[in-house]
């Protein structure tokens, strides 16, 4: 998936089996587009991408970045390397799909952050065998 800078009259979508899946880049600024991985104020949503860590300000924008950095047609792998998730062969469009339906949700996103927490918290323990 490439995208361009175009007027804002024509917004890259996306059809994916009968759905329509809008791109159009979150509005924020070309500053983030470089975002280190430090969690800034209003940052909530973590891209959970195998080591990619980056935080963002809403889910549609973890999508976004997701589908065009880790989705886009030159780099994406062939299967979805979220944290957790089965390591499927999927075509691209259904991949963003999956994306979109899986892990780019409020819920998904706040769920994956709480794992992620209890994973480092509970890695620690010593096991009681």
């Amino acid at each position: 998936l490439f995208l361009q800078s175009t007027p804002a009259t024509s917004i890259p979508t996306v059809q994916v089996q009968g759905q329509q899946i809008n791109l159009q880049p979150p509005s924020y600024t070309a500053a983030s587009q470089h975002a280190e991985q430090m969690k800034k104020p209003g940052q909530n949503f973590m891209c959970l991408w195998q080591s990619c860590k980056k935080w963002f300000q809403t889910p549609s924008q973890v999508f976004y970045h997701a589908a065009t950095e880790h989705g886009g047609k030159d780099v994406y792998p062939g299967q979805c390397l979220w944290e957790g998730c089965e390591p499927f062969q999927r075509q691209r469009f259904s991949f963003i799909t999956h994306l979109q339906d899986k892990h780019c949700s409020r819920d998904a996103l706040l769920a994956g952050l709480k794992q992620d927490e209890h994973g480092q918290a509970g890695s620690q323990k010593p096991s009681n065998k």
